[in-house]
């Protein structure tokens, strides 16, 4: 556990430091709706080895997000879920019920007491941090800097050791049958390359202080 919480910290250290040279910014800030959904989308399209996450599926609860973000989101997740070889994802324990009533994402799952911060990692080259560390719809830092980016893989390998793992994964839902149909062109066009710009998301303000679960988070 000491081991992990040090991790945490090493990853935290490195995208501070990063951030506070000139020459070699941490990453680049992502907000609206329309653009954090095209970011998303790009790393699910680029995602060929291996999806690391730290995710709370059930945090969503009480939190004004537009259903149509959430889904996209979703959708987001489990298209780089399906491309990846390997899926390592860390959940709060307090999610348990919600990954056992159905919410099935391809991969393996382990839980923790807690989760540090919200993230995604995709084959160890590129991260999505959201920038308040809990909510990714209040904006999100995509990370290519390779000395943060090890940072935060290396916090969530730490983080996997200790955790227990979930044994059972319900089978994922049928595909597209839980995103709606209006939305399938939007979710086909961010995949394919087209700019935000292009494939419109509505969206509006979430108060903060509340997270919300999956890629939304």
């Amino acid at each position: 556990m000491a081991e992990s919480a040090g991790s945490v910290m090493l990853a935290r250290s490195a995208m501070n430091r990063a951030a506070t040279e000139g020459q070699r910014p941490a990453g680049r800030p992502v907000r609206g709706a329309r653009r954090i959904s095209a970011a998303l989308a790009g790393l699910a399209a680029s995602t060929r080895h291996e999806l690391l996450t730290f995710d709370d599926p059930v945090a969503s609860a009480g939190c004004a997000i537009p259903g149509p973000f959430l889904e996209l989101a979703g959708a987001c997740m489990r298209a780089a879920a399906e491309r990846a070889d390997e899926v390592r994802r860390i959940v709060p324990r307090h999610a348990l019920p919600r990954l056992q009533s159905g919410l099935g994402i391809p991969g393996r799952a382990r839980l923790a007491d807690a989760i540090p911060f919200k993230m995604i990692v995709v084959d160890r080259t590129v991260a999505a941090v959201p920038l308040d560390l809990e909510l990714l719809y209040n904006g999100l830092l995509l990370i290519r800097d390779p000395v943060v980016v090890q940072a935060l893989v290396r916090a969530h390998h730490a983080c996997w050791a200790a955790a227990e793992e979930l044994t059972y994964i319900p089978p994922p839902a049928p595909p597209r049958r839980d995103l709606a149909p209006q939305l399938r062109p939007v979710l086909d066009a961010l995949l394919s390359g087209l700019t935000d710009e292009t494939a419109a998301m509505p969206g509006s303000a979430c108060p903060r202080g509340r997270t919300a679960g999956g890629w939304a988070s």
